[in-house]
């Protein structure tokens, strides 16, 4: 599959259309050819002026502002997922302590009830009432009854002892995951901090720039995008991937596309807005497979397949630490939220770089 010679633009909106088909051939999401030599003046009053190094210094800080923010929101999302399962496994272990309690009495009762019985024989075990018998019938009637008396006692003891072990085991198990539920409120406190530390200071550093300067940087990181996807494509990797989406994969891409133009919030799982790993992980719900929360935990629990194998559907872990999460639609590009101020977009597969990808529904 070659370079197209569309613009980026107008390829974009290709693939809108092009996501029901998926398997079809389409256009590469790529960068435009360069235009064809003219000899209309190279200078042009439209022309943008050359982006300061300052400028590129202010991309590249709020690049890593936003990662950090990224990270942050993964361990966020980490510990409500956490802290949820806790809250879950606590209310499990009240209602079998609620349970083991009420059995637990009543065979309390049963055991008073014995012990009331062998008070009205006098306090006599059945054993030496039975050898004051005179008659032999009675005699053998009652050693039947005293063996299972015994190991009805026996049993009922074992019962006691068993329920009450239980209980006390409920307990501590229901008092560690407390501790664990409490310890995941501070990360997910803590986490929290940073995420609007972050996400305060980027905001801060873009309301200082002047309105042209925002365009330029508009315009810098376009074209820092447009770069790193160009790279991507002249490795020659889409001439590699064919892969065509499973039945599952395209209920995925369907659902994420409809969220494109949603805008993006920090632990947000729809459905008015999403983060990167929320968008991913409720595209596979919608799709009948539950897959982790977090971008980390894809990355870590799910099947695992090498970027020339990917298929529609699939999706692309982005930088070392996993921070960032997309799904991939064909010929070259994702649907992501990117971060807190964008919107859930298209863009291009290798405008960022990728650690891997991995595959839902192997």
């Amino acid at each position: 599959m070659g370079r197209s010679k569309r613009s980026v633009y107008a390829v974009a909106v290709a693939v809108v259309c092009a996501v029901t088909v998926l398997g079809a051939p389409g256009m590469a999401f790529a960068s435009p050819a360069p235009p064809a030599p003219s000899s209309a003046p190279t200078t042009s009053p439209d022309l943008t002026p050359a982006p300061s190094t300052d400028l590129e210094a202010v991309r590249e800080k709020l690049d890593a502002l936003y990662h950090d923010a990224a990270v942050a929101t993964d361990a966020y999302n980490a510990a409500e997922e956490a802290a949820e399962k806790q809250s879950a496994e606590i209310v499990a272990l009240a209602k079998k302590i609620v349970e083991g309690q009420k059995k637990l009495d009543d065979l309390k009762d049963r055991a008073g009830a014995a012990a009331r019985s062998q008070y009205r024989t006098g306090g006599l075990p059945d054993e030496a009432q039975l050898m004051l018998s005179d008659d032999p019938g009675d005699f053998l009637d009652g050693a039947g009854r005293v063996i299972q008396g015994q190991r009805a006692t026996k049993g009922l003891l074992g019962e006691l002892t068993r329920t009450q072990e239980d209980l006390e085991q409920y307990s501590r198990d229901a008092s560690a995951q407390w501790q664990k539920l409490e310890a995941n409120r501070k990360v997910k406190a803590t986490a929290q901090k940073r995420i609007e530390k972050q996400i305060a200071a980027a905001k801060k550093l873009e309301s200082q720039l002047e309105k042209e300067e925002k365009e330029r940087l508009a315009k810098l990181q376009e074209q820092a995008a447009l770069k790193a996807q160009t790279a991507w494509l002249d490795t020659g990797i889409l001439d590699e991937i064919d892969g065509k989406a499973s039945a599952q994969g395209k209920k995925a891409i369907k659902y994420a596309t409809a969220q494109i133009g949603k805008p993006y919030e920090w632990g947000a799982e729809g459905p008015a807005t999403y983060d990167c790993s929320g968008l991913t992980s409720e595209a596979w719900r919608s799709a009948g497979t539950t897959i982790p929360r977090t971008s980390q935990e894809q990355w870590k629990q799910l099947h695992r397949v090498a970027v020339k194998d990917m298929r529609p559907g699939d999706l692309i872990i982005y930088f070392d630490d996993a921070s960032h999460v997309a799904l991939y639609v064909g010929d070259g590009a994702i649907v992501h939220a990117p971060r807190p101020g964008r919107d859930i977009t298209l863009a291009g597969a290798g405008t960022m770089p990728i650690l891997g990808v991995v595959r839902p529904d192997a």
